[in-house]
C-alpha cells in the first residue's frame, strides 16, 4: 500500500512505495531530504465488529432498514386527473340532459370514493412515516371509501328525521353546512383509524372527498339545500 508523505519544506503531498518506509529521500519538488514515515505510524480505521447473527458463510443476516421516498407517480396523477375530468364532463352532461337520477347520484358517491381517498392519502399522509403499499393500501382505501360513502346517509336521512324535511334539498343552508361539517369530522376520524393520520391531516383527507362530491353535485345541478318545500 502506498505511503502518504508531506514535505515539511514545500508542503507538497505525494505517495511513495511502502518499500521505502523508514528511509530518507529527496522531495520530488524542492529536492529537500525528508524522512519517509514508517509503516508502524500508519493509522488504520477498523469497522465496528458485527456481533449480530450470521449465516453459514459468516455474512450478517440482518440488513439495515432503509427508508424509501414514495412520491406520487406521473401515472397516478394522470389516473386521478382523468377520473376527475370524466366526472366533471359527466356531471355537465347530466345537467344538460335534464337532471341526475337517484341511482346515478348513489353510483357517483360510491365510484368517486376510491380515487379521491387514494389521492387524499398520498397528499395528506405523514411524509416521515413509511407509507402503505400494495394490497394493504387498497384494503384501507376500500374501507375508508365505504365509510365516506356511507356518511352521505347522514345528509340524506338525519336532518329529515330531526326536522321533518321531505327531502334533503329542503334544508336551509345553515343546517346543510352544519351537517356537512359533522360528516367531515366523522370522515376525519375514519381517516385517522384507517390510515393512522393526525387529526388535521385526516380532516384534509376527509374534506377532499366531501368537497369534491359537493362540487360535482353543484355542477350537475343537483339541489342540496335551500329549496322550498
Amino acid at each position: 500500500m502506498p505511503i502518504q508523505v508531506t514535505c515539511p519544506g514545500c508542503l507538497t503531498r505525494f505517495q511513495v512505495n511502502e518499500k521505502f518506509a523508514g528511509k530518507k529521500g529527496p522531495c520530488p519538488k524542492c529536492k529537500q531530504q525528508i524522512q519517509i514515515p514508517d509503516k508502524t505510524g500508519e493509522v488504520v480505521v477498523h469497522a465496528p465488529e458485527d456481533m449480530g447473527p450470521k449465516d453459514s458463510k459468516g455474512r450478517s443476516v440482518l440488513k439495515p432498514i432503509t427508508r424509501e421516498e414514495v412520491n406520487v407517480t406521473r401515472r397516478g396523477i394522470m389516473v386521478v386527473a382523468g377520473a376527475v375530468l370524466a366526472a366533471i364532463f359527466l356531471a355537465i352532461g347530466l345537467r344538460v340532459t335534464g337532471g341526475v337520477p337517484l341511482a346515478a347520484r348513489i353510483l357517483g358517491v360510491i365510484l368517486l370514493a376510491p380515487p379521491l381517498v387514494w389521492a387524499g392519502y398520498t397528499f395528506a399522509r405523514e411524509q416521515e412515516l413509511e407509507p402503505y403499499r400494495g394490497r394493504e393500501l387498497w384494503i384501507r382505501v376500500g374501507i375508508c371509501s365505504a365509510i365516506f360513502a356511507a356518511l352521505w346517509l347522514i345528509y340524506t336521512f338525519l336532518p329529515g328525521y330531526l326536522f321533518e324535511y321531505r327531502r334533503p334539498s329542503e334544508m336551509p343552508y345553515l343546517t346543510a353546512g352544519i351537517t356537512l361539517a359533522v360528516m367531515t369530522v366523522l370522515g376525519a376520524l375514519a381517516s385517522m383509524a384507517t390510515f393512522e393520520l393526525e387529526f388535521g391531516s385526516g380532516l384534509i383527507h376527509s374534506a377532499l372527498y366531501f368537497v369534491g362530491i359537493l362540487a360535482l353535485a353543484v355542477i350537475a345541478g343537483v339541489p342540496l339545500a335551500g329549496v322550498e318545500g
